[in-house]
């Protein structure tokens, strides 16, 4: 039987926890009400005892919209003194700690042996690239093809020629595991950002986010893009529950 390289659970919306063999990571902790009665990672939240005995906690939020930083992560090193947070610099704290690392974008940053490397937005804050244990994830928290059809046609042009730049920077990476946006709202134009990025860069796994309580976007993404490129090899995760582990082997 091979190893689990890595443990991935889905939170909700662009939420995630990932267990590598000594990290623990946790990406755009949004919606911290469990589906059961217990605060624990099988009912989509992250409570103390998820984190408390853990060696290195490392907590990621690309931007401070609501949807992608929520404050409670803060309240995180009560109950593991080792944790880092790594910050979008647009993020406004009540107070900044030496364990509160701000990023800006195309900066990179060496924490012991992770590496991590973020990119430009195309709405606001970074989309991270994280390098831990022999795997290389990258999570888009707001990078995507944002493709609105009541915007003037100028600003989609800009749109897509930003989005496919900042691609050509991703692509240079070899990507084990890729969180994107797949968000219902665009409508015909859900799945084009998401089937460029599987295109080019070529990720390992894709597992789609931004889509809140749509499951079922998931499925029609995948079925999609494997109806429109027989060819590809991405292993495209179908999202069903809150709480779902999905294994990197």
């Amino acid at each position: 039987m091979k190893k689990i390289k890595a443990k991935i659970h889905y939170l909700y919306h662009d939420g995630f926890a990932v267990e590598t063999e000594n990290y623990f990571l946790v990406f755009d902790y949004y919606n911290n009400t469990p589906i059961g009665e217990e605060m624990n990672l099988e009912n989509g939240v992250i409570g103390p005892n998820d984190i408390k005995n853990k060696k290195n906690v490392l907590v990621f939020s690309s931007h401070g919209h609501h949807d992608h930083f929520n404050p409670v992560i803060l309240e995180w090193e009560k109950y593991n003194t080792n944790i880092k947070y790594i910050l979008s610099s647009d993020i406004t704290l009540p107070e900044y700690k030496n364990n509160y690392i701000m990023m800006w974008e195309n900066k990179t940053l060496e924490l012991e042996d992770v590496y991590i490397k973020t990119f430009h937005s195309t709405d606001i804050g970074v989309a991270f690239l994280v390098q831990v244990d022999g795997i290389t994830l990258f999570h888009s928290g707001d990078l995507n093809w944002w493709n609105w059809t009541d915007e003037p046609i100028e600003h989609r042009v800009k749109m897509e020629l930003d989005f496919k730049k900042e691609m050509n920077k991703v692509c240079e990476h070899n990507i084990d595991i890729a969180f994107f946006p797949v968000d219902p709202r665009l409508n015909e134009f859900s799945h084009i950002g998401g089937e460029y990025f599987i295109n080019k860069v070529q990720p390992k796994m894709f597992i789609p986010m931004h889509f809140w309580a749509k499951n079922s976007i998931t499925r029609d993404f995948k079925n999609k893009i494997l109806q429109n490129n027989t060819e590809i090899h991405t292993n495209i995760v179908e999202i069903k529950s809150r709480g779902q582990i999905i294994n990197f082997i």
